[in-house]
C-alpha cells in the first residue's frame, strides 16, 4: 500500500511533522511493509515553515530581528528545497505569543521584525516569497514591515513617524523610493486564511483589535488611523486596498503586503499543497490521512484537511481525517471528500491528559484505521 500522511499540527501538542511520524509509527504496526510518503501541512499559521522545509528538503534560517514590542527576538524562516523559494511565518517575528500580556498594546507594537524576515530570505537568494500573516501581535497596516525595507512614512513637517498602529494617524506621504531594489524581482505571496476587509465592522481594528489587546478607545483610534493610511495609499500609490478580501488579516499586514511589496494573498492551504507538491506524491496512493487538531463544520472551508482532501477527491484516494475531537455535524466533511473523521480520544480526559497521551493515541488511532481498511479489502 501507498499511503499519503498529511497532517496538519495539534496546536499546543504536536507539531505536523511529529504527527506524520506518529501516524507512521501507527500504520507499520498493522502494516510494515506499508509505503509511507510523509508530507506535513499547515494553512499559512503556526507550522507553515517548518511543514514546507520538511516537505521539501530545505532549511530553516535564524535571524536576530526586534520583536513586536521593539525588543530583541530570534525568528526563523524556511528556504525550501529548490533554493528559491523562502517562507516566512510573520508570527516568528511579531506575533502574539512573543510578548506577555501587559505589553500587548498595538498602538505600539510594529511588524517590523516581519520586515526584517524577508529582507533575510531576499539575502539568501530568495526570489518567491510565501508569507503566512497568522497570530499576529500588530494593527500597524504592515508599515513596520515596510518601515524595514526602506520605505519612509512622514507626517505634517516631512518627518518619519514611528512604529506600530498609533503611528498611522500621523502619515500625510508615503515614499518609497528607499524600497529595497531587491523587491522588483522578488514575487510576493501571502497565506492567508481569513476574508476581513482593512476597514469597517469586520475590519481590522473592530475584529482583531481587542485579541491584541486594545481596549474600545484603541480600537476607534486603530480604525482611523487604518482609514488614514488606506487614503494616503491610494493617493500616493494608487492603490485602493480597503475593502480587498484579506486586506484586514494580521492588522492590515495584509493590506501592506498588497501596498508596498504587490503581493498577491492567496488561500494558505493551497499554497503549502502546491509548495510540497502534494498532487503529485498523492497520484497511485490507496489510502491518506490528515488530521488537525479540532475538526468540525469550519473544518470544510479553507482548513489544512479539506484541502487535502480536495486532492484526494480529484484521484479517487479515500480520505481519512483524525482529531483531537471531532465536533458538530460531518455531512459538510464528507461533501469536501473527507470520507471519515475520528477523534484519536478514547476517553474522558482534561485538555492537559489529552495533550500529553497525544503521541500514543494518534499512533493507536492510525493502527486502527488501517487494519479496518485491511479487513475491508
Amino acid at each position: 500500500m501507498k499511503i499519503i500522511i498529511a497532517p496538519n499540527a495539534f496546536k499546543g501538542s504536536l507539531s505536523a511533522w511529529e504527527a506524520a511520524c506518529c501516524i507512521e509509527e501507527g500504520i507499520k504496526r498493522a502494516l510494515p511493509k506499508a509505503r509511507c510518503i510523509k508530507v506535513p501541512v499547515a494553512d499559512g499559521g503556526d507550522g507553515t515553515v517548518e511543514a514546507l522545509v520538511r516537505a521539501t528538503g530545505g532549511k530553516q534560517v535564524y535571524k536576530k530581528v526586534d520583536g513586536p514590542a521593539g525588543k530583541p527576538a530570534r525568528a526563523g524562516f524556511g528556504v525550501l528545497g529548490d533554493n528559491r523559494t523562502g517562507v516566512i511565518e510573520m508570527a516568528m517575528a511579531s506575533g502574539l505569543a512573543l510578548i506577555p500580556k501587559r505589553e500587548q498594546n498595538p498602538l505600539k507594537t510594529t511588524t517590523y521584525g516581519t520586515g526584517q524576515l524577508i529582507e533575510a530570505a531576499m539575502d539568501k537568494g530568495c526570489r518567491y516569497l510565501i508569507v503566512g500573516i497568522g497570530g499576529s501581535a500588530t494593527v500597524d497596516g504592515g508599515i513596520g514591515m515596510a518601515q524595514a525595507l526602506g520605505i519612509k512614512f512622514l507626517d505634517k513637517s516631512g518627518k518619519e513617524v514611528g512604529r506600530g498602529g498609533g503611528a498611522l494617524a500621523k502619515i500625510k506621504n508615503i515614499d518609497i523610493s528607499g524600497l529595497d531594489k531587491r523587491m522588483k524581482k522578488t514575487n510576493v505571496v501571502v497565506a492567508c486564511d481569513v476574508t476581513n476587509p482593512l476597514l469597517g465592522r469586520n475590519g481590522s481594528a473592530r475584529i482583531f483589535g481587542p485579541q491584541k489587546g486594545a481596549d474600545p478607545k484603541m480600537v476607534v483610534q486603530l480604525e482611523a488611523g487604518l482609514a488614514n493610511l488606506a487614503r494616503v495609499i491610494k493617493r500616493d500609490l494608487g492603490k485602493d486596498i480597503k475593502n480587498i478580501p484579506g486586506a484586514g488579516a494580521a492588522g492590515g499586514l495584509g493590506a501592506g503586503l498588497m501596498a508596498f511589496l504587490d503581493a498577491n494573498l492567496k488561500s494558505g492551504i493551497d499554497l503549502v499543497i502546491k509548495a510540497a507538491e502534494l498532487e503529485q506524491k498523492m497520484k497511485g496512493a490507496d489510502l491518506v490521512i490528515t488530521t488537525e487538531g479540532c475538526i468540525d463544520e469550519q473544518t470544510a472551508f479553507g482548513k489544512a484537511p479539506a484541502g487535502v482532501a480536495a486532492i484526494g477527491k480529484k484521484y479517487k484516494v479515500p480520505v481519512v481525517a483524525l482529531g483531537g475531537q471531532v465536533a458538530g455535524q460531518t455531512q459538510g466533511l464528507h461533501k469536501c471528500g473527507i470520507n471519515a473523521a475520528f477523534s484519536i480520544i478514547r476517553s474522558p480526559l482534561t485538555l492537559e491528559q489529552a495533550i500529553k497521551e497525544s503521541k500514543p493515541a494518534l499512533r493507536q488511532a492510525a493502527e486502527q484505521i488501517i487494519r479496518l481498511y485491511i479487513a475491508g479489502r
